[in-house]
C-alpha cells in the first residue's frame, strides 16, 4: 500500500509541473498571472519560456525516473527538485505576489515534493 501512495503521489506532481511547464510554453501571460507575479506584456517573454522550459523538463525527468530507476533514485530527485517551489516561494514573496499564493502554492508544492521524497525513500 505505501509503495502505491508513494508513487501515486510522485507521478500526479509530476503530471502537474509537466502541464504547468506546458502551460507555460503556450499561454504564458496566464500562466504568470497563475504563477503569483504577473508577467510584463512585452518584456519577460524569454523568462517565461525559460520557466516553461524548466518546468516541462523536471516533469519528463521525473517520469524518466519513476518509470525506469529505484525508488531511491526516485527520492533523491524529489528531494533536489523541492529547491524550485521553494525558490518560487521567495520569488512571489520579493516580486509583489501575495502570501497567499506564495505559501498556499508555491510553498505547499515544496512539502508535498518532500513528502512524496520520504515516501519513496520507504518504499
Amino acid at each position: 500500500m505505501l509503495t502505491l501512495i508513494a508513487y501515486g503521489l510522485a507521478i500526479a506532481l509530476v503530471a502537474m509541473v509537466t502541464f504547468i511547464g506546458l502551460r507555460f510554453l503556450l499561454v504564458p501571460q496566464p500562466a504568470a498571472a497563475g504563477y503569483g507575479v504577473p508577467a510584463k506584456q512585452d518584456g519577460d517573454g524569454a523568462y517565461l519560456t525559460i520557466k516553461g522550459l524548466r518546468d516541462f523538463t523536471f516533469g519528463v525527468l521525473g517520469a524518466a525516473l519513476l518509470a525506469f530507476a529505484s525508488p531511491d533514485a526516485a527520492g533523491l530527485y524529489m528531494l533536489v527538485v523541492a529547491i524550485a517551489p521553494l525558490g518560487d516561494t521567495l520569488i512571489v514573496l520579493r516580486h509583489g505576489g501575495t502570501k497567499a499564493v506564495a505559501f498556499g502554492i508555491h510553498f505547499a508544492t515544496a512539502v508535498a515534493v518532500l513528502v512524496s521524497a520520504a515516501l519513496l525513500f520507504a518504499v
